[in-house]
């Protein structure tokens, strides 16, 4: 027991994060579950974005499909009865509330133990008291329990067997005790075990929902039934155990810190911020703690994110890393971080805390530290790009304070800032809008604020949805597969083989027999068909009936096989006779697609090899798709790729290639593996038997996808194109084997017929392109002279329908249309025009350079802008009239719009507003 340890709050003995990861791990395996490992940050559920809960790694097992998941590509279930797992979770859906309660957190880690068809309430219930109370010395007293109003069961276990008093058990209702993964599927009652910091304040009128005085930090889930259709419940038949206890609360709890932000999993990083922003957390008003627990969190959740392969972008996943990374930024801008923190105004803050989350890293992924230098380097990276488009939203606000000051010019209204505006700021700027409110301010406009509020709420209504459910809802005909066992995979060593029909899906939904026209989803005992997985896609062919019987002769065309766990779907149309439930079939994959499919997978073996022989180790798979015409492989890097080194990866693998190199493929524990060298894919999920695909003395990689038994078989390979898709990822497209011989005819045949037009030999086609490209740029800058020579004619033209504005001043306004001169043109008229007019003049142009644009231009001379005039903030609504927007410099702007329609109108509004403005200021 810890009691002691605790009860000294300076003691150097009191439990560490780790100690109290380690001891519940320890007390479970003790009583027979298997420890696991942790499972990647990007779960294998399609369901969620992130993982969010301990139990997501074992969705399948709460479904009833597999004992246990085994590497996809093994397909042989193990049993595992009980296990536990300490689980780092991601939650962003109460971003808001971070640093300002006590609990909320992006990053976590979620302690749990659970039993799979193995022991229920007592046992969990018991267990979890003894943790509790024993291990980890909780005074009982201090402990009280919640649990589902209708679960008598549970409340008599926890009086009669555990001996909680009455008045220490709460009854609460379906939305706080009763847990379900969806509209349907399984479900069951909860229990949950709260801390008493305040047990002086009685027993009378109590909430566990007051942060002040409880925090919940173990719940105990009963999953029992089945929520049908009409909302009815039916008993399982697998009955499960789910749990969760946060670390981080617990460590709170035990190290008597006032919230989860002041224990030693997260006061380091707060530490190291605080003499970064050189404030003192101790000292630090309540607004810099704040801002420092936010820093605290998020770094934790962004260094664990990127280890797991998951980069900053605007979509996705990539999006959750990138604004996390962005609140860090400016929060830290906001405690007065400046460049680095410690003197170098041109460097970053981020990569430094980051150092701190590694250090303490090592007892919970050991890998984030084997890749720190890609997350410093991808945060340096992140975080230079973001300072740049904070500057830019500063300007942008800038523009928009303008325009709204000049919209409330011209209707008369009070100055205002949509509530859009400030979103945008925002949420793509990083601006919060508190600092949008002081700016605003100073310039005397005030902010929508429901606008911004609804934009807000909306934006966190999709956060819910997106990343705070997991769904436990059984699809896929359930009905028809929780009966049938898993595919048996055949297609490493045929493509033919005899197999019995075990289930028939139409939309969804299982029947049994479909006939010539229906597309139809049939599920075998065992099929040679590859199921997309691991990046390649799925196999086509044909099944076909020619057993004798009511059914007769039947085909299937198979175009594309997925996976639902392990019980391989195939998709087609039934192209002949009728096929049922139980007959037998041959199932023939199409040899050439096959082919085709296994010489991109091993030729994307050879090109990460290559890219890591040419540009670093350090590169790491990011994501890659294996089809039948090409290959694409996604990879860690923060530059274009030159074209020499496009040109070296491609000599090397065509050398691999020559090479006629063997392949070799074994299945071994995966410690072996790694020892060995083989290359896992980051976010993937491996058992502890993995397989392994060599190509001896060039690339060893943990794989389950289908390969040439010779780097002969690929003929060929060639670099379609590479790209960058997001920050510090870049994506190279590439064919081989049959697709590359089909891509270099087409070339050359596009040679063959360029040679023709251009009556040049292919040797010679560089050189007279270059020349008939340089006669172009001539004519057209002929042209464009032409054009503006025009324009200067009929600016000239236009000199005598200037007239006079002000009393005090005389201005000399000229607002006229030149017809179709383009935007040069154009602004060579207009200076042409103020210069002539001499100051104090202000000249606006509009023309139509062709049906579908608009092209505006103001040219202010210094005594107008003197006046306060800018022409700059003038054309911004002007050009809004002609659906367009624009800006520039005080004496001279330029705008395009869309609208050529409506260029009259807005010429004529530009001449009144100048009037108005010039006649005020001239009084």
């Amino acid at each position: 027991p810890l009691t002691e340890v605790v009860a000294d709050k300076n003691s150097n003995l009191l439990p560490t994060g780790d100690s109290i990861r380690r001891r519940f791990l320890e007390f479970y395996a003790a009583r027979g579950h298997k420890v696991l490992p942790s499972a990647s940050l990007v779960p294998e559920d399609p369901t969620v974005l992130l993982t969010i809960a301990g139990m997501l790694q074992f969705k399948p097992i709460f479904l009833g499909k597999v004992q246990y998941l085994s590497p996809e590509f093994l397909h042989v279930p193990r049993e595992v009865a009980r296990a536990a797992t300490s689980q780092r979770c991601i939650r962003t859906n109460d971003i808001e509330n971070v640093g300002r309660t006590s609990r909320h957190q992006t990053f976590f880690e979620m302690l749990g133990n659970f039993s799979f068809g193995d022991y229920f309430k007592q046992d969990a219930i018991k267990w979890a008291w003894e943790l509790s109370t024993l291990e980890f010395g909780l005074p009982a007293d201090r402990l009280w329990i919640s649990v589902y109003e209708k679960d008598d069961e549970t409340v008599a276990i926890w009086q009669n067997e555990i001996g909680i008093p009455a008045h220490r058990i709460k009854r609460l209702g379906e939305d706080d005790n009763f847990w379900a993964s969806g509209v349907t599927g399984p479900c069951g009652p909860c229990s949950e075990i709260y801390y008493d910091f305040h047990p002086e304040r009685g027993y009378s009128d109590v909430d566990l929902g007051d942060d002040s005085r409880f925090i919940e930090f173990y719940n105990l889930v009963f999953m029992q039934y089945n929520k049908k259709d009409d909302g009815s419940l039916e008993p399982l038949k697998q009955k499960n155990i789910d749990t969760g206890l946060g670390l981080e609360r617990m460590a709170r709890i035990l190290q008597q810190a006032p919230n989860n932000f002041e224990t030693d999993l997260i006061f380091p990083i707060i530490e190291k911020a605080s003499k970064l922003a050189n404030v003192s957390y101790a000292l630090a008003d309540e607004s810099s703690k704040t801002n420092l627990k936010i820093i605290g969190d998020h770094m934790r959740a962004i260094v664990y994110l990127l280890s797991d392969g998951v980069f900053p972008s605007n979509v996705g996943r990539g999006y959750v890393v990138r604004r996390l990374i962005r609140r860090a930024v400016r929060t830290g801008r906001l405690l007065g971080i400046k460049g680095d923190g410690m003197g170098n105004l041109e460097g970053t803050f981020l990569p430094i805390l980051a150092n701190e989350v590694i250090k303490l890293s090592s007892t919970i992924d050991p890998e984030v530290k084997t890749r720190s230098s890609r997350i410093l380097e991808e945060l340096r990276r992140e975080e230079l790009r973001f300072v740049l488009t904070l500057e830019k939203g500063e300007r942008l606000l800038g523009q928009m304070l303008a325009d709204a000051l000049s919209v409330s010019q011209m209707n008369g209204t009070v100055p205002c800032l949509p509530g859009t505006n400030a979103f945008l700021l925002y949420d793509t700027y990083g601006f919060p809008v508190e600092i949008t409110k002081e700016v605003a301010g100073e310039y005397g406009v005030g902010i929508d604020m429901d606008s911004f509020d609804t934009e807000m709420e909306n934006q966190r209504r999709q956060s819910q949805a997106a990343h705070n459910t997991v769904k436990l809802s059984v699809e896929d005909g359930a009905e028809l597969t929780e009966n049938i066992s898993d595919t048996e995979f055949l297609g490493y060593s045929t493509l033919l083989a005899n197999a019995v029909v075990e289930g028939l899906l139409v939309d969804g939904k299982p029947v049994e027999q479909v006939s010539k026209g229906s597309e139809v989803e049939v599920i075998l005992d065992k099929t040679p068909f590859y199921a997309e997985s691991g990046g390649q896609i799925g196999d086509s062919g044909f099944l076909y009936v020619t057993e004798p019987g009511n059914l007769g002769e039947a085909v299937v065309e198979i175009k594309d096989v997925q996976k639902s766990l392990n019980i391989f779907i195939h998709k087609g149309t039934v192209t002949e006779g009728v096929i049922g439930v139980g007959t037998k079939v041959e199932a023939a994959v199409d040899a050439n697609q096959r082919q085709r499919a296994k010489v991109h997978h091993t030729a994307t073996h050879l090109l990460q090899a290559a890219l890591k022989k040419v540009i670093g180790q350090e590169t790491a798979q990011a994501g890659s798709l294996v089809a039948f015409d090409r290959l694409r492989f996604d990879f860690s890097f923060n530059r274009p790729l030159r074209e020499h080194e496009l040109m070296e990866i491609e000599q090397l693998i065509n050398q691999w290639i020559g090479d006629a190199t063997l392949l070799e493929t074994k299945v071994m524990p995966l410690t072996e593996a790694k020892r060995a060298g083989a290359i896992a894919m980051f976010g993937e999920k491996y058992g502890e038997q993995v397989r392994v695909v060599e190509v001896p003395g060039v690339s060893m990689e943990l794989c389950g996808g289908t390969h040439v038994s010779s780097t002969c078989e690929i003929r060929g390979f060639k670099i379609i194109s590479e790209q960058g898709i997001a920050s510090g990822i870049r994506r190279i497209e590439a064919v081989a084997g049959e697709a590359f011989i089909e891509y270099v005819s087409t070339r050359d045949n596009y040679m063959k017929q360029l040679c023709s037009t251009l009556k040049v030999n292919a040797e010679d086609v560089t050189g007279r392109v270059n020349n008939l490209l340089k006669d172009l740029r001539e004519a057209r800058s002929e042209v464009s002279a032409a054009r503006a020579k025009a324009a200067m004619y009929k600016a000239s033209s236009l000199v005598n329908k200037a007239f006079t504005v002000g009393s005090s001043l005389d201005i000399r306004v000229l607002v006229e249309s030149l017809d179709d001169s383009d935007g040069d043109a154009l602004k060579s008229a207009a200076e042409y025009l103020a210069d002539t007019l001499e100051d104090p003049a202000a000249v606006v142009l509009g023309s139509c350079p062709d049906e579908k644009r608009v092209s505006l231009v103001a040219a202010f001379t210094p005594g107008v802008v003197g006046l306060g005039i800018q022409a700059g903030k003038f054309i911004g609504p002007i050009a809004k009239l002609c659906g367009g927007r624009g800006g520039g410099r005080p004496n001279f702007a330029q705008a395009g719009g869309s609208e050529p329609e409506n260029l009259l109108v807005a010429l004529e509004k530009a001449r009144e507003q100048l009037v108005s403005l010039l006649a005020e200021k001239t009084t």
